[in-house]
């Protein structure tokens, strides 16, 4: 019959505009935003490109150098990226340097699973997980892949597909074509590499 059709196209409209609702509150979240960060949160004059190697971010730069991401993130956006520290990297990875030639398009595919379209800052997600069911909110990322984002107590964890799992740490800086979400893991388990 119809009737279940319809209601299949239904939810799967719903799921592709899920992602659409969360970025249409980055329009409208700035002034929460500087309210919750008690200081105005001004957008800086440089790109995300520039904020990753501007900052303490080695291994997700030479990630982003190797894999050829840095003219994305250079690009007009906007976009937000959660960012993996060093640290990140190195507990995650299973040994694998995404620097590495050999691991250009492995580095690629991670880190498209760390970006989403939109700008959203942390009072653009917090609004949206007011919002949601106790399943949370789940945003589509670059990678074609959905990440769900829940709170753990006042932490604001990320669980992307296949479990990997995030939380945001540290202040979010506005870049001029998004913004940067500091994360303490990977949103992707990597596989070792073969040796």
């Amino acid at each position: 019959m119809p009737r279940p059709m319809a209601t299949d196209r239904r939810r799967m409209f719903g799921w592709a505009l899920a992602p659409l609702a969360v970025a249409a509150l980055a329009g409208c979240g700035g002034d929460t935003g500087k309210a919750e960060a008690g200081k105005a949160a001004e957008p800086s004059s440089r790109t995300l490109a520039a904020t990753v190697l501007g900052r303490d971010y080695d291994t997700l730069g030479g990630t982003l150098t190797n894999a050829g991401l840095i003219g994305v993130l250079e690009g007009k956006g906007p976009y937000t990226l959660f960012a993996p520290a060093d640290a990140a990297f190195t507990a995650a990875a299973g040994g694998a340097d995404f620097t590495d030639e050999a691991m250009r398009a492995q580095g690629a595919a991670l880190l498209r699973a760390h970006i989403v379209p939109g700008a959203l800052t942390r009072a653009d997600i917090v609004k949206a997980l007011d919002g949601a069911g106790a399943g949370g909110v789940k945003m589509r990322t670059m990678a074609d892949t959905l990440l769900t984002f829940s709170r753990d107590g006042e932490a604001i964890m990320l669980t992307s597909a296949d479990g990997a799992r995030a939380r945001l740490s540290g202040e979010a800086t506005l870049a001029s074509n998004g913004v940067l979400h500091p994360v303490d893991g990977l949103l992707v388990k990597p596989t070792a590499p073969a040796g």
